[in-house]
């Protein structure tokens, strides 16, 4: 630490006192301005600083004491930071920045606030003359987090209260920016707030300059009227309003006569003309039917079922016609292994059976079990089972698809195999779907009960037509290393399956195989 030096003059003699010169005695412990700068400061940072301390520690002609006020490290960071390059302004110069950056720590430290300071994040000097011009240009103004202003260049001090005549006079004038924009364009009331429209009356600029075309399309699209209050909602039941959905779209009467017409989806509400009426949709379903026997031709049956279902649907007809036409489509589909049009028919004959409609309901919903249970949906497979009554459990069909879902989850494929060559309807088609998952789940089973097991058995087991299917079957999973052809003592030739060393093969093609599939029928 240096201490400032005198030169002391002493006498020759020995008897008189020491003459020397009296200086002022050290209040701070504060390096001189010379030795600040040797440690790294700017120049210009240490003049600062030196002249802080001067005003500081020259003695006042008051006859208080003069305060001395240390500088932390944080406040000498802060000095440091304002003359670095990259802080520099260039409209600003270094006279401005020093008097500014000299106000601002002696206005911290004769209120003893300099610690409480954040001076990491505090405004720096320059940054501070830069807010104090662009306010006086008219632009917006920021306040500091450290208490000051930048539209002054005094720090601030308490306010005087006005008279309450002045603050009428100047209500116009303190209104702030984000209260002169338009409310009433943006800002929609319930009935019964008379308080706040009088309320915010006073804050309401001029009409705004919007497009008039804007903001009637603003009304619609939040169901407003002309006052900008929220339309009552429609009555329960009404038809709902919203073109982007085939299933929700305006009561239409359909006039159009021709019994076809492609499917295209609606982006707007139907036209009458575009529309066909029941008594042709009548005919059309009975071409439809006749060509499907003939033709067999599903990309066009399938997209006439689907214009022939979208009518049905604008014009709001549920009755017998329109299950007969929803079932009509859903065998099709099944037919040709369509799941995902078939899904999509399922779900919308389980509305019309709840209904009350007549309807195949019984077979249908043996078809919606066997379709979970290809699924492996146990949330919707749980859904189903509590919604069948007494009677519908002991009908045959769905007995039937009751105890194909009771052997799947068991793990009996003996009874599978057996229930999946009695299956009745359409189901097999269904069955059909998973049943190759059900033959590599019992192979993983057999392989863990047998070394080796006959090719007859695994036909029969399995369900398969003949040998030749059994053998082909398995190499279409890579096992035909498991064959094992031998001739027996009759001279026939016997084919075994090494099942024991087939298990890990098994094994990781029934974790592949038993995966979840989407609503639309895809793994």
């Amino acid at each position: 630490m240096a201490f400032p030096t005198s030169t002391v003059a002493w006498s020759q003699s020995p008897l008189q006192h020491p003459a020397y010169n009296s200086v002022a005695a050290r209040t701070t412990l504060h390096r001189p301005a010379s030795v600040q700068a040797s440690v790294g400061f700017p120049r210009a940072e240490g003049l600062v600083l030196a002249s802080l301390n001067r005003a500081q520690t020259e003695p006042s002609p008051s006859p208080e004491k003069p305060k001395s006020f240390p500088w932390s490290d944080a406040v000498r960071e802060y000095v440091g930071r304002a003359f670095e390059s990259q802080n520099v302004i260039e409209s600003i110069s270094n006279e401005e920045m020093t008097i500014k950056l000299r106000s601002v720590i002696s206005f911290f430290a004769e209120r003893g606030q300099l610690e409480s300071v954040d001076w990491p994040t505090h405004p720096l000097p320059q940054e501070i003359i830069r807010d104090e011009r662009a306010a006086k240009r008219g632009k917006a103004t920021m306040s500091s987090s450290n208490g000051f202003t930048n539209s002054k260049l005094d720090f601030p001090q308490a306010k005087k209260r006005k008279p309450q005549d002045a603050d009428e006079q100047q209500a116009g004038a303190s209104i702030p920016p984000w209260r002169k924009a338009n409310l009433e364009a943006r800002i929609t009331y319930t009935p019964g707030t008379e308080k706040r429209h009088k309320k915010n009356a006073l804050l309401r600029d001029p009409p705004s300059k919007f497009d008039p075309t804007d903001l009637e399309k603003r009304k619609q699209r939040f169901n407003l009227d002309n006052n900008g209050n929220n339309k009552p909602a429609p009555p329960w039941g009404s038809p709902r309003q919203d073109s982007d959905s085939d299933m929700n779209t305006a009561l239409c009467v359909g006039t159009n006569q021709s019994l076809e017409k492609s499917y295209f989806r609606l982006t707007a509400p139907p036209k009458p003309e575009t529309v066909r009426p029941q008594h042709v949709l009548e005919k059309t379903l009975q071409m439809l039917t006749r060509k499907w026997k003939e033709e067999k031709n599903y990309g066009y049956i399938c997209n006439q079922f689907k214009s022939l279902r979208q009518d049905l649907t604008v014009q709001h007809i549920k009755n017998a016609f329109t299950v007969k036409a929803y079932e009509l489509h859903a065998r099709i589909a099944l037919e040709k292994g369509d799941l995902g049009e078939y899904n999509q028919c399922q779900t919308q004959l389980k509305e019309l059976y709840e209904q009350n409609l007549p309807g195949n309901a019984a077979e249908f919903t043996a078809y919606r079990i066997l379709y979970i249970v290809y699924t492996c949906n146990k949330v919707d497979m749980n859904d189903v089972l509590a919604e069948l009554t007494a009677a519908d459990k002991v009908q045959p069909w769905i007995k039937h698809a009751l105890d194909v879902r009771s052997s799947v989850a068991c793990g009996n494929y003996h009874k599978f195999f057996q229930l999946y060559l009695n299956t009745p309807n359409m189901g097999s088609y269904l069955i059909d779907m998973f049943v190759e998952r059900e033959r590599l789940h019992a192979l993983a089973n057999i392989s863990k009960a047998y070394m080796t097991v006959a090719l007859r058995f695994l036909t029969d087991e399995l369900s398969f037509d003949n040998d030749d299917a059994c053998c082909e079957f398995l190499t279409s999973i890579g096992a035909q290393h498991l064959l094992d052809s031998k001739i027996d003592q009759t001279g026939n030739r016997q084919i075994r399956i090494k099942t024991r060393e087939g298990a890990a093969l098994f094994e990781g093609l029934r974790k592949t195989a038993f995966r979840v599939v989407d609503i639309k029928g895809q793994i």
